[in-house]
């Protein structure tokens, strides 16, 4: 098991009930494809360091979790066709 850390950026624009939602989805979809969620951070609104989609701020969360090789991928194949999601990295944490 691997230890990974995901990074989103959630639209500024939509209300508090759809954006903790999604955050739940895409612990879910952590889940779902075998990972196992440790931590969430919630930074908050924050503004962005360049205009995406005409927004100036965006919700900042990191989720860390344990999961094998093949779950960040499936995991980022589905967070990208989310529409509330602006941006998102995912990154392995070194042992």
């Amino acid at each position: 098991m691997n230890k990974y850390e995901l990074a989103i950026v959630v639209n500024a624009k939509i209300e508090d009930e759809e954006r903790l939602a999604t955050v739940e989805k895409v612990k879910e979809y952590i889940a779902r494809f075998g990972g196992t969620v440790t931590k969430v951070d919630d930074w908050g609104k924050r503004r962005l360091a360049y205009e995406i989609q005409k927004m100036k701020e965006g919700f900042y969360y990191f989720i860390q979790f344990e999961s094998d090789s093949n779950c960040p991928n499936e995991v980022e194949k589905n967070i990208r066709i989310m529409e509330s999601v602006i941006r998102y990295l995912c990154i392995r944490q070194d042992a």
